[in-house]
């Protein structure tokens, strides 16, 4: 999973095959889903969850944590994996930048997405065989940090809307277009394997809700050069700046209860 968004999708699929609220909880710092169910509910749990592109591996009784599958192990699944990260760090970096140099909050918003989906496949590489207790303190520490960087983008938009500037439109919508490949051609290193992990199969539906924030970032773009005026980049760095700190709150909160379970 690349964020509590993605939790939250696995855990409406676990209901929609007849689990109750209350006997769901996926984390989405552990990426661990604790089911309070009967044996014989499972097979129908996982043809639910395979509706969104994931499937689950049974972590037997005494177990700390999930070990790695076969696909995880594979050198060229990992190299895949690598390549993902420092496209989306790299290009989080280079678009914060740009967003600075254009004045635009969105494109900065839009960034931290893509250094927080760049950062928690970095700590699912790292974490592979791990216990569930050092998944847990590798993700509080990533979701506190990730916490840091949405309330500062979210304080610096503050600070523009008292101070009214407008963003240059034409490298908002130039670098919201590189996002939007950039998202495409970080699922391209992952094709070879997407019959062989379930979870792979999940980037395709889920880079989707990330695409969403690059066209609002060019929507934003197109307003600005229409209407002059800087409150649409405003508008979407708000909602993206929001959607990024639920989800780092959502894997704080996981994290801490990940880490009383596991003591």
């Amino acid at each position: 999973m690349d964020c509590a968004r993605d939790a939250a999708e696995i855990e409406r699929a676990a209901q929609s095959a007849g689990v109750a609220p209350k006997a769901v909880k996926v984390s989405a710092a552990t990426h661990i889903m604790t089911l309070w169910v009967s044996e014989s509910q499972l097979p129908e749990i996982e043809l639910g969850v395979a509706k969104t592109g994931y499937g689950f591996e049974r972590i037997a009784p005494g177990d700390d944590g999930p070990a790695a599958s076969q696909t995880q192990k594979n050198p060229e699944y990992l190299r895949a994996l690598w390549i993902v990260i420092f496209l989306n760090v790299g290009y989080g970096i280079v678009e914060m930048i740009a967003g600075f140099f254009a004045g635009s909050q969105a494109l900065k918003a839009d960034a931290l997405d893509f250094v927080g989906d760049g950062l928690i496949t970095f700590l699912g590489v790292l974490a592979i065989g791990w216990s569930l207790a050092w998944r847990a303190r590798s993700a509080m520490i990533q979701g506190v940090f990730l916490a840091l960087l949405g309330f500062g983008v979210l304080a610096n938009t503050v600070w523009r809307l008292l101070n009214q500037t407008i963003p240059d439109a034409a490298l908002m919508g130039m670098f919201g277009l590189i996002a939007l490949v950039i998202n495409v051609i970080a699922v391209l290193p992952l094709l070879p394997h997407r019959k062989g992990d379930a979870n792979v199969r999940a980037v395709w539906l889920f880079s989707r809700n990330d695409a969403i924030g690059n066209a609002a970032v060019i929507v934003a773009a197109g307003l600005v050069a229409w209407l002059g005026h800087g409150w649409p980049d405003l508008v979407v760095a708000v909602g993206i700046a929001g959607l990024f700190l639920h989800s780092a709150w959502a894997i704080i909160r996981d994290a801490r209860n990940d880490l009383r379970a596991a003591i």
